[in-house]
């Protein structure tokens, strides 16, 4: 039987926790058990094993970083909205670094929350990024561009990789800039480039 006041968001909830403040690799169930002052065998209750739990925490965080940039590029568009959602995004993984790393992985076949989860977001961005005028080959490229970016930067801002006294807003501020810049030439230099 399992726990009363014990569920699966609540799970989800506290291994979210773990990973922000550990690291996902401190998201065990021993652990997650650990936390919820319950024994690890009670979990199996509300999740599929460990794999089961990092699928699920892969879709709330999708759907967190969702809810976070999609309020921040609420009403803009253009360059606005590109810098709003840029701002956002990186927001999100200093303040959930555990959390967004469950985020990156491509969804298995056949795994539809999860899919869903990233393709709201998907949507979303290629919405932001429509103001610009490609092609949708061009909006996919853009939206890869984009999070290659950004996740390069949250990463080694997370790790620690740069070490110079600059402003690191400052320079997301320029990165995105330089971004747009070059989105804005894609559609007539996409053709030269192959």
């Amino acid at each position: 039987m399992a726990r009363a006041g014990l569920d699966t968001h609540t799970l989800v909830l506290a291994a979210a926790e773990l990973a922000d403040e550990y690291g996902m690799e401190a998201v065990t169930l021993a652990a997650l058990a650990a936390k919820l002052g319950v024994r690890s065998p009670s979990l199996y209750n509300h999740i599929n094993g460990l794999a089961g739990l990092r699928t699920l925490m892969a879709v709330y965080g999708l759907e967190q970083l969702y809810e976070v940039i999609s309020e921040a590029t609420e009403g803009l568009s253009g360059e606005a909205a590109v810098h709003a959602m840029s701002q956002a995004y990186i927001g999100f993984t200093r303040a959930h670094p555990g959390l967004y790393q469950t985020t990156l992985k491509a969804p298995e076949q056949g795994d539809t929350a999860l899919e869903a989860a990233g393709g709201k977001i998907l949507s979303l961005i290629i919405q932001v990024i429509s103001a610009f005028g490609l092609d949708e080959e061009g909006n996919l490229h853009a939206v890869r561009g984009l999070r290659s970016i950004l996740h390069g930067f949250s990463t080694l801002e997370h790790q620690g990789g740069f070490g110079m006294p600059l402003d690191l807003n400052v320079t997301l501020t320029r990165l995105i800039n330089t971004y747009i810049a070059g989105i804005r030439c894609m559609g007539s230099d996409a053709d030269s480039l192959k």
